[in-house]
């Protein structure tokens, strides 16, 4: 694994993490359609009171390449709520979908104690 897939997944399991003891439950982590037509993945799908969530998680280690909500573009969210759609009809699940982005900003590790995290609700 590259050094970019080990610090997006350390990202998505922190964020994992952080979701789990603000009291979200983990349906899914890297959901991925069979559906041939749609392509890409969810990186979380969790439950929380008011309904079912999607997260997805953005890591930087640095600024070079923008912000990681910017890399949340149009044709970012279009692609997520594609796949949403595919979520629902695969699994059966009801009612709207609420599209959040948990982004990181770890410098050195997702480890360390610099990380930054913020959690942005119903983005797209």
């Amino acid at each position: 694994m590259h050094r970019r897939q080990q610090l997006g997944a350390a990202g998505e399991a922190r964020a994992a993490a952080y979701l789990t003891q603000q009291g979200y439950r983990i349906l899914h982590r890297n959901w991925r359609p069979d559906l041939r037509e749609v392509r890409g993945e969810l990186d979380i799908v969790a439950r929380e009171a008011d309904g079912t969530v999607v997260v997805e998680v953005r890591t930087r280690s640095t600024l070079r390449a923008g912000t990681a909500l910017e890399s949340v573009d149009r044709r970012k969210r279009r692609r997520l709520r594609l796949l949403c759609a595919a979520y629902q009809y695969e699994t059966g699940t009801r009612g709207p979908l609420r599209g959040d982005v948990i982004t990181i900003y770890a410098p050195l590790s997702v480890a360390d104690a610099s990380t930054e995290l913020r959690h942005l609700r119903g983005v797209w």
